[in-house]
This record gives C-alpha cells, sequence and structure tokens, in this order.
C-alpha cells in the first residue's frame, strides 16, 4: 500500500504541532485578550469564567454541526457578544490569536520539520488539512520557520469554515493538490475525527499519531487507520522515495 501513495496531508494540532505550556506566556495571552475587550480587573479571572464557558459552548456548536465560524462571528457572536460590536470587530484576529496562546506555545513536534523536507526531497506532494480559530496563526508560523514552500495546499477550517470529519475539507486539499485520493494518505491524532474523515472523503491510507503520554483512544472498525506512529519521523519509515 504504501508504494502506492503519492500525497500527504497532515493534522496540526498534537501530530506535526504540539503545545508548550508555559505559564508566563499564557497569562500574558489572557492578558492581551482582556486589554483588547477593554475589561478592568484580573484577566485571568476573566478568561476562566467568560471566555473559557463560551468558547466551550461554541465549540460544541462547531463539533455538532462539522463547521467553524468567521473570526468576527465568533467573537461577535459567541464569546464578546456584550461587548461594543465595532470594538471587537477590529479586535477580532488579535484576540484569536490571543485565545490559541492562552493554551500554550504551539511548536513543531520533534523531527518534524525535518520530516516534512526529507518527505518533499523523496518526491511526495505535502499538505496540511487542520481545524483551528483564525486566519493569521499559521500563515505566520509557515513562513516564519521556512516550511511553506513544502506544502502545496493548507486547508484551515477558519478559512474553508468546514471541520473534520466532514470530507469537504479533504476534497479543497485534493482539488488544490490535483491529487488521487487512493493515492493520498492522511495523518493525525485524533481517530473520530482525522481519520474518519479521511476514509469518509475515499483517502488510499491512514495513519494514526499516538505520542507518548496521550491518553489512548478507542479504537472501532470505523476510526481504525491502516498504521500507528508513535514519533512522526516514523513517517520516513513508511514512505520511501518516489521512482
Amino acid at each position: 500500500m504504501e508504494q502506492q501513495i503519492d500525497t500527504i496531508f497532515v493534522d496540526l494540532g498534537d501530530t506535526f504541532r504540539v503545545i508548550r505550556k508555559d505559564e508566563a506566556y499564557q497569562s500574558e495571552a489572557k492578558a492581551v485578550i482582556a486589554r483588547l475587550l477593554g475589561v478592568d480587573g484580573d484577566p485571568a479571572a476573566f478568561y476562566r469564567e467568560v471566555i473559557e464557558p463560551r468558547y466551550d459552548k461554541y465549540r460544541e456548536w462547531a463539533l455538532t454541526f462539522y463547521c467553524e465560524a468567521p473570526v468576527k462571528e465568533l467573537w461577535t457572536r459567541w464569546l464578546a457578544y456584550d461587548f461594543p460590536r465595532e470594538r471587537v470587530e477590529a479586535a477580532a484576529d488579535e484576540m484569536t490569536c490571543a485565545y490559541r496562546k492562552t493554551k500554550g506555545e504551539r511548536v513543531v513536534t520533534d523531527g518534524g520539520a525535518e520530516t516534512v523536507r526529507e518527505l518533499y526531497k523523496r518526491g511526495y506532494t505535502l499538505g496540511i488539512v487542520s481545524d483551528l480559530v483564525g486566519v493569521q496563526e499559521v500563515d505566520e508560523w509557515l513562513d516564519r520557520d521556512g516550511l511553506r514552500p513544502y506544502f502545496k495546499t493548507v486547508q484551515q477550517s477558519s478559512v474553508c469554515l468546514i471541520r473534520k470529519p466532514h470530507p469537504a475539507i479533504y476534497y479543497y486539499a485534493l482539488a488544490e493538490c490535483g491529487a488521487d485520493p487512493k493515492r493520498t494518505c492522511y495523518v493525525g491524532d485524533n481517530l473520530a475525527r482525522d481519520i474518519v474523515g479521511a476514509k469518509a472523503a475515499g483517502l488510499g491510507m491512514t495513519i494514526g499519531v499516538q505520542y507518548p503520554g496521550k491518553k489512548p483512544q478507542e479504537v472501532t472498525e470505523a476510526n481504525r487507520p491502516d498504521r500507528f506512529i508513535t514519533h512522526f519521523a516514523q513517517l520516513l519509515d513508511i514512505f520511501p522515495a518516489i521512482r
């Protein structure tokens, strides 16, 4: 099966990128949100008591309908609907970046960049298909880390407004690459979304990521990937150079 694959799409969160906890970094992000909204008092308390529970409700809606709200909608309808609309809309992009940082600093997993460069060198077409809020963070990160040239497509739920496991987000990636689904592999950590969605889109191979220390997921017939890896660089053992 591996020799038939010529296109590889990867997930971002807990697959190609992981979260590094940093209390000062996360606290500063909460302070940014409070400042942009003009909130007095403890930013951490405001985040914990207002933003976090509102985001939980938004996420429940997003997962129910397999969609992502545009950034301005996210803040004016869900997270800061009781603040002046003009102020919220003006700060929406910056607040979304800050919200992401409240969870920690996102960094490429060990060996990730080297693996991507090597797969590209071996002749594979590479792409990103990821669920996340915000439209600035990923572009800035790809440019900052010099990784943009290696990915022919970057599909984000925050841009196409569709979340996995809806197959359409994979269709967009396939179309942009001109890839054959049967010759495409998807690599992701969330079996219920990443793997189920990739199978629904007709991708020819799926690989589940189970990094050490992560809680094991229930594997079913519907979400069972073709392979599991415990380190991103193990993709190099699966995918030889394309002749």
